[in-house]
């Protein structure tokens, strides 16, 4: 026999029970509030083509410069998808969505991989859930999506938040941005971090979502985006905010807030939490109108969001929220003897059938051991089994919870459960 232990790999988790029933619980949560706006479930695989990610969010990302999965296949090279939109982006172009007619509102559930240094709630493999609207400019659009997300932090009690809000312009207004970022970088690029300086001639604004602190003191004093939006991404920004004030959503004007993906257009938003510690964003989006035609689809505007289910469920945990919990047991059949044994698992899936849940002993306990185990498992019901009992067909019906017994047939027992 090996002496080696096998744990998870460095950065990953396992969610035991105990814990799956608030992920059972959130992915609950979310899936109701897409059904109440209207957004249909979308799948892709976890492992996609290293170009697609690259193309669709920027060679000089954090993601794509040192933080995917990669490797290769052959002359394929493959990643482990860091993020839910390039692919959702990817299915659309692909299997052709556009012509299902009308915009396409979308949303997905499930696991991204980032080779990041591991710290609470930013794990190497880390789950998102997010939702696109692909097929309209609209700023009523951005608005719907902004809605969304913040209605699943509602239902789950999260409210002390804050909506960040910017616009990060056009290829029109960019270029000028870049020009007038580069004209004020220039003269410190000496005194810029390394990746900075890396970003400084493709693109500058990649710099004002650097963390490292050499950078913090001329990020403050830079050019807003703001001053060089172009007429038409000013006038989608500020319908963008009428709208939010009129469905009575509040916003704080960010002018700093770039995000941290390149295939972003016009609207971009961050909703933070003071609740989840110094990393304080939950989740965030914005219109990326450029994605799908840069990855061969074509010209179709867009806007969508992902948050992180950790930090959401670190949220409620900081805040005291009880996110689902494991559901006690209903009824264990306690046997005496293999011929009892026999009949439980037949007489099972009649239980299950009222909607209740069920199990009994597998490994040959006592009586006194079956009964110690329903109630390890807060069994509201234990149904005992014996030689005798199964001669008249005549079985013990106890209240775990009421400390009460009858002696009943089975047709009359599932009488009694399918009333409770």
């Amino acid at each position: 026999m090996s002496s080696q232990k096998f744990q998870t790999l460095h950065g990953m988790f396992d969610i035991l029970p105990g814990e799956s029933e608030k992920w059972n619980w959130l992915e609950t949560v979310i899936r109701d509030t897409a059904r109440e706006f209207h957004f249909s479930e979308i799948r892709t695989p976890v492992m996609e083509p290293t170009e697609l990610i690259a193309r669709g969010i920027g060679q000089l990302t954090d993601i794509v410069s040192k933080e995917m999965f990669g490797f290769s296949r052959g002359e394929t090279n493959y990643v482990l998808r860091p993020e839910g939109t390039a692919p959702v982006a990817r299915a659309f172009v692909q299997h052709r969505l556009d012509q299902r007619g009308g915009a396409q509102k979308l949303f997905y559930i499930g696991p991204m991989f980032r080779a990041e240094r591991p710290q609470k709630g930013r794990q190497r493999q880390f789950h998102q859930f997010g939702a696109e609207l692909m097929g309209t400019d609209s700023p009523l659009a951005d608005v719907e999506i902004i809605r969304f997300m913040m209605r699943v932090y509602e239902k789950i009690g999260l409210t002390n938040v804050t909506l960040m809000l910017n616009s990060v312009g056009d290829p029109e207004s960019r270029a000028a941005y870049k020009s007038a970022l580069q004209d004020y970088f220039r003269p410190h690029l000496s005194e810029l971090s390394d990746i900075s300086r890396t970003r400084f001639e493709q693109n500058p604004m990649r710099i004002l979502d650097s963390k490292e602190a050499e950078d913090q003191a001329f990020i403050e004093k830079a050019p807003l985006i703001t001053d060089f939006l172009n007429d038409a991404c000013r006038a989608h920004f500020e319908e963008v905010k009428a709208l939010l004030t009129h469905e009575g959503i509040a916003f704080t004007e960010n002018p700093r807030l770039v995000r941290g993906l390149d295939y972003y257009t016009k609207t971009a938003f961050e909703l933070v939490s003071p609740d989840v510690g110094s990393q304080d964003a939950l989740g965030g989006g914005g219109r990326y109108d450029l994605l799908i035609e840069e990855i061969g689809g074509a010209h179709t505007p867009a806007v969508g969001f992902a948050c992180g289910m950790e930090r959401m469920l670190l949220a409620c945990e900081a805040l005291g929220i009880q996110p689902g919990g494991e559901r006690p047991l209903d009824v264990y059949l306690v046997c005496r003897g293999t011929e009892a044994q026999h009949w439980a698992m037949h007489a099972m899936p009649a239980i299950r059938k009222t909607g209740l849940s069920c199990t009994m002993d597998f490994s040959g306990k006592s009586i006194k051991a079956q009964l110690k185990d329903a109630n390890r498992q807060q069994a509201r019901f234990a149904l005992i089994i014996g030689e005798q009992e199964l001669a008249d067909q005549k079985f013990t019906f106890r209240d775990m919870h009421e400390s009460t017994e009858n002696s009943l047939g089975f047709p009359e027992i599932l009488s009694r459960l399918s009333g409770n």
